[in-house]
């Protein structure tokens, strides 16, 4: 999918005059702690969870990503400035998952992903694992295509999460890298128009939730957190990620705020008020039937848009029974027939899978 939006890119003298305590446009991940903190938000949600199994799965697969990202190499290619140039002036990402010519680092770092959780993997996940590590480099290609353009005929579901951790940390580097590579050069990233600002402007790839963060003067922006390279880009509060209308907003969840047959209007006030200041909450939009989870780091400072996503599947559930279909994308979670197809573009599958079963269940 390629955003059609013009893209601005903003020169090095309008950054310095922007006004103190402007909200910043982007969000950069962290080298150094992105994946590592993410490992210690799954463990803590871990415990006593439903799903606790998985999520401390996912926790051995986050501090996996974080290693091989620190070992990552440094000389994979990137886009020069020519290429950062035309990717502004057509309005496209530069490193768009459907354009980008993917370097076999990433492979490697997948291997390297798979030999660190293969010592202690329980029977099911390690023949999954060593199916990876014996597959061929085309094979593992042709899933790494399938994963990012949502065609879900022939993707292997089971290993899915296994390639896309690895796929994240290789377009995480990408972006950190380029970013780096142009410090004091003007922003490389073009922002994008509101209408086309679903999608991130780095990858083209669709958010997994979107977070409101309070620092310095900036109390209470919403960013989009992108599901695959992990860079964080500002979204106007009440506006659909999705279709950028801002008129049938609704906020849902688990303590609904509707009232409820058989309890008492204290009771039901209560409720009421759990659900308003949910840590976690779905985004509803009628006009366009979609929505995207909301995560509020002022009612809960450790929250990690991956993590708590894949904590909160129930939430999901419960809105799509109301025929709501979601905007944003779980690649460690994914839903589908593997026997469909979805050409709905850049990471197009739906979220939540058939996912590497650390219980053997």
């Amino acid at each position: 999918m390629t955003a059609t939006a013009t893209v601005r890119v903003m020169t090095p003298e309008e950054i310095a005059s922007r006004p103190a305590g402007e909200t910043p446009y982007f969000r950069w991940p962290q080298r150094e702690t992105l994946f590592a903190e993410r490992a210690m938000r799954l463990r803590q949600l871990a415990r006593g969870h439903a799903m606790g199994d998985f999520l401390g799965f996912m926790a051995d697969l986050a501090l996996a990503q974080h290693q091989a990202l620190q070992d990552f190499p440094s000389g994979v290619p990137l886009p020069d400035a020519a290429a950062l140039d035309r990717a502004a002036q057509r309005g496209e990402p530069p490193l768009s998952t459907l354009d980008w010519p993917r370097d076999p680092a990433w492979q490697a770092a997948l291997r390297q992903i798979c030999g660190t959780l293969r010592p202690q993997a329980p029977a099911p996940v390690a023949a999954l694992i060593d199916g990876l590590l014996q597959a061929s480099n085309d094979h593992l290609e042709h899933q790494a295509d399938r994963l990012l353009t949502g065609l879900m005929r022939g993707l292997d579901l089971g290993t899915a999460p296994l390639i896309a951790a690895a796929l994240q940390v290789y377009w995480t580097h990408l972006v950190l890298s380029v970013q780096r590579a142009h410090i004091g050069g003007g922003q490389p990233f073009g922002r994008p128009d509101d209408h086309a600002s679903g999608v991130c402007p780095c990858c083209g790839s669709r958010p997994v939730a979107s977070v409101t963060r309070s620092e310095g003067e900036s109390l209470g922006q919403r960013y989009l957190h992108c599901g695959l390279c992990n860079t964080e880009w500002h979204r106007v509060r009440i506006q659909c990620a999705h279709c950028g209308s801002g008129k049938a907003i609704a906020f849902q969840s688990l303590d609904t705020a509707e009232l409820a047959d058989g309890l008492d209007e204290d009771e039901n006030a209560a409720r009421s008020a759990r659900a308003a200041q949910a840590a976690v909450q779905a985004e509803t939009c009628d006009d366009c039937g979609h929505y995207l989870k909301i995560l509020h780091t002022d009612r809960d400072p450790g929250i990690d848009a991956v993590a708590d996503d894949l904590a909160s599947i129930t939430l999901d559930l419960l809105v799509a029974e109301t025929g709501l279909q979601r905007h944003g994308l779980n690649l460690m979670l994914l839903f589908g027939d593997p026997d469909a197809q979805d050409e709905q573009g850049t990471s197009g599958a739906d979220p939540g899978s058939a996912p590497p079963d650390p219980g053997g269940a």
